[in-house]
């Protein structure tokens, strides 16, 4: 078991007493630079941090340890938060009981990285309540998260338009490589498909190790358009070269990962509405994709008055149903937000569902 350091001062303005919550948002992964590790360094990633989908908890002092769940889908999160809550007492040597309520969380295995944003956010909520500097970097080690993108880590403490380097080696955290402002006039619309979800956890190891050599010509090419297209065009508020970037990353990722998980994107339902997208607003006008394994899909649009035109001509065509739904939101340019809860131990431990820790 890693032990990080142990509590001293609390230098974060938040007292041990008290009771802290985290409001941490969603992130999208738009694809790997290097699967093929062809320098040493594996993967390497490009994500965007988003608004809209959240991962809200409080994290305060209880009689014995707790954790409170507001809704079904907080309520399948209970297990490995309770687990997680343990292996931080170990780490940093404090034992007292505390409670935890998950308000809200994120889709799980829907390509929003909800594992990595609900372990950092629950380290995070820990940290801040004993006066710890534990960093994202030092939660994710300990919580065994971001072995393979750094994004989400980055997301959580930056937010905005992220490229990671990939990891070193087993065990090490992805350098944060480049971080840009994402342009607030710009609009993503998600797909959500209800029905499915990403390839995750021993089947998505399996389909890791099956995939065949990523050309190393290939990798360099996506990484000269993340540096020369991608990443100054976002900087620079120019729409059409950031969308050509995106659609060749997207459509270079999806052919290579498309005999793991059954085509370019996961969701064929989530492809069709794509589809119609991009031949609705025209070539250059949209960056379309899959984030992760999906099966979410999105589209990043130009403003809010091509996003509303996105959606509308997806709905009159039929494409959207109770299975498939669309959301439009911002990108966010800052990491979560840290605040004191109002929360006591009787209002953490008014649960939908609520277990002890130990059960």
């Amino acid at each position: 078991m890693q032990t990080l350091e142990k509590p001293g001062h609390d230098t974060h303005g938040i007292s041990p007493s008290g009771a802290v919550r985290i409001h941490a948002t969603g992130r999208l992964h738009l694809g790997f630079l290097d699967p093929g590790a062809s320098l040493g360094r594996r993967f390497g990633s490009l994500g965007l941090s988003i608004g809209g989908p959240a991962t809200i908890l409080d994290l305060g002092p209880a009689a014995q340890d707790r954790v409170a769940a507001a809704d079904h889908a907080a309520r399948q999160e209970v297990p490995r938060v309770s687990a997680w809550l343990e292996r931080l007492k170990q780490a940093s040597g404090i034992q007292r009981p505390l409670a935890v309520r998950l308000h809200e969380v994120l889709p799980a295995h829907a390509g929003f990285g909800s594992g990595t944003q609900l372990a950092l956010a629950l380290g995070r909520a820990f940290s801040e309540l004993h006066g710890l500097p534990w960093s994202g970097a030092d939660i994710a080690r300990l919580l065994d998260r971001g072995g393979r993108s750094g994004v989400g880590i980055a997301a959580f403490e930056r937010g905005g338009l992220l490229v990671d380097s990939g990891p070193r080696g087993a065990g090490s955290v992805p350098p944060l490589a480049a971080r840009f402002d994402f342009p607030a006039d710009w609009r993503i619309v998600l797909l959500l498909d209800t029905s499915r979800t990403g390839l995750h956890g021993a089947a998505e190891k399996q389909a890791m190790q099956g995939l065949p050599p990523f050309p190393q010509a290939l990798s360099a090419d996506l990484c000269h358009r993340v540096l020369m297209q991608i990443l100054p065009a976002a900087a620079e508020q120019d729409f059409a070269p950031f969308a050509e970037g995106v659609n060749h990353l997207q459509q270079v990722i999806g052919n290579y990962f498309a005999a793991a998980q059954g085509g370019v994107y996961s969701s064929p339902a989530v492809g069709h509405v794509l589809d119609r997208i991009t031949r609705q607003v025209g070539a250059g006008a949209a960056a379309v994709g899959q984030s992760s394994w999906g099966p979410t899909g999105f589209a990043i649009v130009p403003s809010q008055a091509a996003a509303e035109q996105a959606v509308a001509g997806a709905r009159a065509a039929g494409l959207l149903g109770p299975f498939l739904e669309a959301r439009i939101v911002t990108g966010a340019n800052r990491g979560a937000q840290v605040m004191p809860s109002a929360r006591h131990e009787a209002g953490i431990s008014k649960p939908v569902a609520c277990c002890s820790a130990a059960a």
